[in-house]
């Protein structure tokens, strides 16, 4: 490796410290897109609905299954 003077050393660092304080911020921003629930559900509430519908039906029909059995 090639000797490199303090200088470019530093402007290294310095230019490192950079890139790491973009990618913390997209990070960042990227968790708090994922974790924000109350936006994932507005965002999939036609899913969320359609799935909540499908389970009640699912249920009922099992509960009717086991009265007519009884």
């Amino acid at each position: 490796m090639a000797q490199r003077s303090p200088t470019e050393i530093r402007n290294s660092i310095e230019a490192n410290r950079m890139e790491l304080a973009v990618s913390i911020e997209r990070l960042r921003g990227e968790v708090a897109r994922i974790t924000d629930w109350r936006g994932q559900i507005e965002r999939h509430r036609t899913e969320l609905t359609i799935g909540a519908a499908v389970v009640g039906l699912v249920l009922g029909a099992r509960m009717m299954r086991r009265r007519r059995r009884a």
